[in-house]
């Protein structure tokens, strides 16, 4: 075996994306530590927040919090009772990063830079081991774990995985560990319409209806169908919806069109509409309506002004899949009736813990699932120390 002997317990973690990094952080001291991971270390933190590196978001209530998980919402209640948004940013404060809150409440590093992040925080895992290399299996034998990599043999006390959301799961599925098979979630949306010429065009507080789901936010046009913060929010909540189905967008607030037509007789019918919705989106609305763009107002009739109507207030739209590249966040992993809420350890293994993507734990976006990370990786820390 390749560990050598220590006074201290050992602990191996098997990750290091943010939740291993922090639950490092939070052992380093009373165990030691080492963090396994097959690529760069703390890598995936640097496109979050379009490289700003979104940290978190400023929800203080932790029920109102836990609200924006569309799978673990219960779950996260005890878990951000020890560990919420107050206690994320005392902790980046505590390791040098100052943090700063956007008018829509999202929390970033003062320095707009993930990088800056990524560096600081391995800086602080002063005492913790790290070893690159691709662990493949664990086998628990005698009350520890013997780790087994592509390249070597190890043995621990305690296991932690915090594989993240894109990991291979079959090393945790032959633990008897049940899986939920993973899938995208906060994706751009694949629709039978054909946008491509509306592809960049942007739509400000919309109203979306799914069943009986209501999202408010902006959506985008893309040359394959819809994106933007509400089509995320509705790619997420309806992960495993099967498809085709259709949705419904309120593109403007209520208006008298005919009042607007009476006020402006001479003008053109899709500059008038213009007023309220992007040209562009116009022109294909009048389009579809076989309505002439060109057409003054006082010759629009009520039958016309009923259709037109009815499109900027249902704008139907069918989705027919999710957009295959671009995925940042799954949906799936570890079931959480395998795992204790409180400790994240499993009911079935003792000293085998999970925190981060890798559990069935997913978030809108927003730093809700770097929240996620920091909560559970900390929880799992905590857990140890006082077992």
């Amino acid at each position: 075996m390749a560990q050598e002997s220590t006074s201290k317990k050992t602990v191996a973690i098997i990750g290091a994306g943010p939740a291993g990094c922090i639950c490092a952080y939070y052992l380093q001291k009373d165990f030691d530590v080492t963090l396994f991971d097959r690529g760069k270390y703390l890598r995936t933190i640097l496109p979050t927040g379009g490289g700003r590196c979104n940290l978190a978001h400023a929800e203080f209530d932790i029920k109102n919090l836990a609200k924006n998980y569309p799978r673990g919402e219960k779950f996260l209640y005890s878990i951000f009772s020890k560990f919420g948004t107050q206690e994320t940013l005392a902790f980046f404060n505590n390791i040098g990063i100052n943090t700063y809150t956007q008018e829509d409440n999202r929390i970033f590093p003062v320095s707009n830079s993930a990088k800056d992040v990524q560096i600081k925080l391995l800086q602080s895992l002063k005492t913790v081991k790290f070893i690159n290399e691709n662990v493949i299996g664990i086998t628990p034998i005698n009350n520890a774990f013997k780790l087994e990599s592509n390249k070597a043999k190890y043995l621990f006390d305690k296991v932690i995985i915090a594989t993240g959301g894109h990991s291979d799961f079959a090393f945790i599925n032959k633990l008897g560990i049940d899986i939920i098979e993973p899938t995208q979630a906060l994706v751009g949306l694949i629709t039978k319409e054909n946008f491509i010429e509306l592809a960049g065009v942007k739509v400000n507080n919309v109203q979306l209806k799914s069943g009986k789901d209501i999202f408010i936010g902006d959506i985008l046009f893309t040359h394959k169908g819809l994106s933007g913060p509400v089509i995320y929010k509705l790619s997420s909540v309806n992960a495993r919806h099967s498809f085709p189905y259709t949705i419904s967008i309120k593109l403007i607030g209520d208006i008298n069109l005919q009042e607007y037509l009476n006020k402006n007789p001479h003008k053109e019918i899709k500059n008038l509409i213009a007023q309220f919705i992007p040209k562009s989106l116009a022109g294909y609305i009048l389009q579809g309506l076989n309505i002439a763009q060109d057409t003054p107002c006082h010759k629009i009739n009520g039958k016309s002004r009923d259709l037109i109507m009815s499109m900027l207030l249902d704008f139907k739209v069918t989705i027919t899949g999710k957009v295959a590249d671009g995925e940042v966040v799954t949906c799936g992993g570890v079931n959480l009736k395998c795992i204790n809420s409180k400790t994240l350890e499993s009911k079935d293994i003792k000293n085998l813990y999970f925190c981060g993507e890798v559990l069935d734990i997913d978030g809108f976006c927003g730093g809700f699932n770097l929240q996620n990370c920091w909560s559970t990786g900390f929880v799992v820390a905590d857990s140890i120390i006082n077992s």
